[in-house]
């Protein structure tokens, strides 16, 4: 019997691609907007990610994101923030994947406007704990105290923080709704 034969071998190599093509988007939008300080499409994606596909895949793609982005950072490589961004990055794949199953598929068709502010909400929460996290991250592996990371981060912080709402908030719903029609009956497995 050859591999390919087995329906749940062709299931998980659904899931397997599906995560590497998630992982590429982020990654290709991270680099092309480099030059755009603490704009980031990958925090949306990542969260899309997990609201449709559950809360392991949304962290499964988080975390092997900056896998790859935190070692060919054009910033350099730094072995603690690294690790800090990776699990950072991971939690909005499960923040997404956890509202995903506590909303359903018709949520997403029904009150838009409430979901759109919840969806901004969620953004620019999780990106204020992601920056503080990544921000003290930064003041323990470089002997900075903690107060003046947070201090001179507050800047990046706040067009991160903006820009997340306004994508999540503005991004998230049509990306769901093409996602959900396009791999209807992958849905069912939201892990």
């Amino acid at each position: 019997m050859n591999w390919m034969d087995n329906p749940s071998n062709m299931f998980e190599s659904k899931k397997v691609s599906l995560i590497a093509v998630t992982v590429a988007a982020c990654l290709g939008s991270n680099y092309a907007l480099i030059g755009v300080a603490n704009f980031k499409i990958m925090d949306l994606l990542v969260f899309v990610s997990g609201f449709v596909f559950g809360p392991l895949i949304g962290a499964s793609v988080g975390i092997l994101v900056w896998a790859v982005y935190g070692v060919l950072n054009p910033y350099g490589f730094v072995p603690q923030i690294w690790i800090a961004t990776m699990l950072s990055e991971s939690m909005y794949g499960v923040a997404g994947g956890l509202l995903g199953k506590s909303l359903s598929i018709v949520s997403t068709s029904g009150n838009r406007a409430g979901l759109s502010m919840l969806f901004g909400a969620m953004g620019f929460l999780l990106t204020l704990i992601y920056d503080l996290i990544t921000n003290i991250a930064f003041a323990l592996t470089f002997n900075v105290p903690i107060i003046a990371a947070l201090i001179a981060g507050i800047p990046f912080a706040i067009i991160h923080e903006m820009s997340n709402a306004a994508l999540f908030g503005i991004c998230s719903i049509p990306l769901i709704t093409v996602l959900e029609r396009s791999y209807r009956g992958m849905i069912s497995w939201r892990l």
